[in-house]
């Protein structure tokens, strides 16, 4: 049987973590590009900190615990997010508070009606003094992007992202460039005011790991931001970096020693076929579905501080896995029927398995 989710040594290991940056750690370090990367963590060393990245982020943020843990998830799982709402719900200020908390750097895209592919990824310039062409990166050449209701903007610009969020690099003129490491986009998306929108394409889509919908905040939360905001007695919370990027690769590099038993994965694909033969589904999730529900899953089971996933951490992380990568029947439009509440209907549907997955991977 396995021992407690987080052992003795792992709890001692992260204790020694407390300090941001450790002397040992950079003698230790390796150099891969122009990031420096740490040696792997365990599972229980980066639940530690990702609760301290959590906690960090909730001085700016009230409320929404759920959405910020799936934020993290995803960061965590290598991916990237999709938020969609209303405006005024935080998701810009999210965003920046992720960048800060994390020690990434940051930058932003207002996308508009206007906005060309090079004002994305960048362009080549005519330089007088040497009269050679340069290379002038735009601002997707950062750590964590925000672009900021990208369903403003054309397909076309919207494409420019494709390689980058796909592929981690930028090609033009036939040259290849890589984007520093680890690369992150938060796109947001308003889902009201559709005339001058352009919804966003699937394949597009299916680039994003995940898709949350922040809803709007419970009333003792709303009288926490206001009490905050006049206790503070400036307009925004100065946050502090909890972690680096060095550090954020070694945390990503510690889901691969969260183990998935053969149950869990036939669970997964149970949830991928149903999605394929339900009615009110016309076009079903695809395996990269699949491959989203597994490492977002153990990305899960880590901040639950175990080193296994279990089928609870599947079904938590299913329909922001799922949802944006499914296409309903046209007919529910008109009813109203939302792809998140059609998931739940799926999960409700495929049969859990009963075996203890500790005791298969222990």
């Amino acid at each position: 049987m396995r021992a407690a989710p987080v052992l003795a040594a792992t709890v001692l290991a992260a204790t020694v973590l407390a300090a941001p940056v450790r002397a040992a750690t950079v003698l230790a370090a390796t150099v891969i590009g122009a990031i420096v990367t740490e040696p792997t963590w365990t599972p229980g060393q980066t639940a530690q900190r990702s609760m301290a990245v959590l906690a960090e982020i909730e001085r700016a943020v009230v409320g929404h615990r759920r959405s910020l843990e799936l934020v993290l998830i995803g960061i965590l799982a290598g991916g990237h997010v999709l938020l969609e709402d209303l405006p005024g719900l935080g998701k810009t200020l999210i965003a920046r508070s992720f960048a800060t908390a994390l020690g990434l750097d940051f930058a932003r895209i207002q996308f508009t009606p206007d906005l060309l592919p090079s004002d994305v990824v960048g362009a080549p310039l005519y330089d007088q003094r040497t009269h050679e062409m340069i290379f002038r990166p735009g601002p997707v050449f950062t750590q964590l992007l925000l672009a900021d209701e990208i369903n403003r903007t054309p397909p076309k610009t919207q494409a420019a992202l494709l390689e980058a969020m796909g592929e981690g690099q930028v090609s033009m003129d036939g040259v290849t460039r890589p984007l520093p490491q680890p690369f992150v986009v938060l796109a947001t998306d308003n889902p009201i005011e559709y005339e001058g929108t352009y919804e966003l394409p699937e394949a597009q889509l299916d680039r994003f790991l995940m898709r949350l919908r922040l809803g709007y905040l419970a009333t003792a939360d709303e009288v926490a931001m206001l009490q905050r905001r006049l206790d503070r007695r400036q307009e925004t919370a100065v946050l502090q970096p909890v972690t680096t990027a060095a550090e954020l690769l070694a945390m990503r590099g510690s889901l691969e020693q969260v183990e998935v038993s053969p149950d869990i994965l036939a669970y997964v694909v149970a949830i991928i076929q149903a999605t394929r033969s339900h009615a009110q589904i016309q076009v079903g999730a695809s395996p990269r579905g699949g491959l989203a529900i597994v490492q977002l899953a153990r990305a899960q089971a880590l901040l639950e501080q175990r080193d296994y996933v279990v089928p609870d951490d599947v079904k938590r992380v299913a329909v922001a896995a799922l949802a944006h990568r499914i296409t309903l029947r046209p007919e529910l439009w008109v009813r109203q029927v939302r792809s998140d509440d059609v998931i739940d209907t799926v999960l409700a549907t495929v049969p859990v398995p009963r075996t203890d997955p500790a005791a298969v991977v222990g």
